[in-house]
């Protein structure tokens, strides 16, 4: 297979109004979409459809229009659904008995950004293989159906409370939070006002915060990419914890109730742990190159195999297909329960949380108690115009590489991770004692800048 010319790691993504950002661009890019679709079906002599959901930005009133616009003219029935978290697509396009699902968002970038995500029929981010067959027919003439095969367009109805009782399917029947204080950072993103419906219909005390999306205000100082914000309204509050969603709703972490940072390996940790003595837990657990080391060690002494994918949850949800699990996330927040979600799903992910500390009776901090972490830091070293890949593959950078992993041996790890769209090396070290690490952190940055300079 070629290389991606407009695919990153999850869907198009960049600047609005430039490049593949455009109106012009998403116009043919759905047109192609439609045409894909159009042709798959044929052979069933039943046209397509497609639905559309889209974060708050102010652009995604263009990028709707671009695609619903593209799609129709090639033969494609569309269903808007308005502002909705990135896996209530994913849902909605399996409940609904859609097609494809496409979502406008650029998760926790800002509000100049934006992106489109697509779906399979079975919720599931497109394969590769896919993504390359629909970039090639980006290049082809824009063509318009016969005006009797044009497709229609509509507004979707009771999705919000498909989603809602979707999430609440995810948890025992009898769950319920009252008597729990809830802070919740919506991003002023996608989960606005389903989040905070979801949480009091289960019976919690919520507090919401970064709930008025006014196209601009998107991930601007609250949602997960901002925790001090969810942290402090914890303190502030006396809440139990608090909960930070990012523009999309596929990332989630949390601040315990004195205003201790969660991010995704410590929510990882709760629910392995948990899942293996109530026999949930299947296959291995799945983490990423930047998982820290002492989750790793954690899971170890518990006897739950654990594997490294490469970092992106679409390389997290690949590996535990390929290895029958579960349970997989990264730092970040991006947690897959694939046995209840298809895609991350931030709402999902945090209830499983929320349903093992109700279980067990302990705080969120007190779950967290088993868990050492070790220090971890990671710098980006800038190249110039020099190829980051042909950086790392130096002689003298492999052999800095070596060093560095041998001072770490058995107390942590070291890596380099060279950038696909910039000139730019990622180093990465982490090891039980911070002195080591930043020990070690110098001398591996220090060669690469070195053979970049040479």
């Amino acid at each position: 297979m070629g290389a991606r010319r407009y695919f990153g790691t999850d869907g198009i993504r960049g600047r609005v109004g430039q490049g593949v950002i455009s109106a012009d661009f998403v116009l043919r890019l759905g047109n192609a979409f439609g045409r894909v679709l159009v042709a798959q079906q044929a052979a069933a002599g039943r046209r397509p459809i497609v639905v559309i959901g889209k974060d708050t930005r102010i652009s995604g009133y263009m990028f709707e229009a671009a695609l619903e616009a593209g799609l129709v003219a090639a033969g494609v029935d569309v269903q808007l659904l308005g502002p909705m978290p990135t896996p209530a697509v994913a849902f909605l396009t399996r409940t609904l008995g859609a097609d494809a699902g496409i979502v406008i968002s650029a998760s926790h970038n800002p509000h100049y950004d934006n992106g489109i995500k697509f779906f399979s029929a079975q919720g599931e981010k497109l394969d590769d293989a896919t993504e390359l067959a629909l970039e090639a027919g980006i290049d082809e003439p824009f063509t318009t159906a016969e005006s009797e095969k044009l497709g229609k367009a509509m507004r979707a109805r009771e999705a919000i409370g498909r989603y809602i009782e979707f999430c609440k399917a995810s948890v025992p029947r009898n769950f319920d939070l009252r008597g729990m204080r809830l802070v919740l950072d919506c991003a002023h993103g996608a989960t606005y006002h389903i989040a905070p419906l979801l949480f009091r219909e289960l019976g919690a005390d919520v507090i919401a915060i970064g709930a008025a999306p006014d196209g601009v205000n998107i991930n601007a100082g609250v949602g997960s990419t901002h925790i001090d914000n969810l942290a402090a309204k914890v303190r502030e509050t006396g809440a139990d914890l608090g909960i930070a969603f990012d523009g999309d709703g596929d990332r989630v972490l949390m601040a315990d109730d004195q205003g201790n940072p969660v991010d995704g390996d410590d929510l990882l940790f709760i629910l392995a742990r948990a899942w293996q003595a109530n026999g949930r837990l299947r296959g291995p657990v799945v983490g990423t190159l930047m998982t820290n080391f002492g989750l790793e060690q954690a899971l170890e002494k518990l006897q739950i195999p654990f594997v490294r994918s490469n970092v992106g949850d679409r390389y997290v949800h690949q590996a535990l297909v390929e290895g029958g699990g579960v349970l997989g996330g990264e730092a970040s927040g991006h947690l897959l329960c694939l046995d209840r979600a298809t895609t991350g799903d931030a709402i999902v992910s945090a209830l499983q949380v929320l349903v093992e500390l109700r279980r067990s009776g302990q705080s969120l901090r007190e779950a967290l108690q088993p868990l050492s972490r070790v220090p971890q830091k990671t710098v980006n070293v800038r190249l110039g115009n020099v190829s980051a890949k042909a950086t790392v593959q130096a002689a003298s950078v492999q052999q800095a590489l070596v060093q560095a992993q041998q001072a770490v041996a058995g107390r942590g790890r070291a890596f380099l991770r060279p950038s696909g769209t910039e000139p730019v090396v990622r180093v990465t070290v982490e090891a039980d004692e911070a002195t080591l690490m930043q020990e070690t952190l110098d001398r591996l940055s220090d060669a690469v800048k070195a053979a970049a300079a040479a």
